[in-house]
């Protein structure tokens, strides 16, 4: 099971990170690899893997 969401980024967020798709890194047990501020790291479709905010994802139906 995939979990993908997009990321939409703030004021400080690389522009061609903005609005992008990108699909969560799983742990071996299958839940998502987050920090204990809040942080989840997530691949973009390029390949690029960012550490970003939790708040600014939203999952994709």
């Amino acid at each position: 099971m995939t979990r993908n969401y997009i990321y939409l980024g703030d004021r400080l967020t690389d522009p061609l990170l903005i609005k992008q798709p990108c699909t969560a890194v799983l742990q071996p047990n299958g839940k998502c690899t987050r920090g204990k501020t809040g942080t989840m790291l997530v691949e973009f479709a390029n390949g690029r893997l960012v550490n970003v905010i939790g708040r600014l994802l939203r999952k994709v139906k």
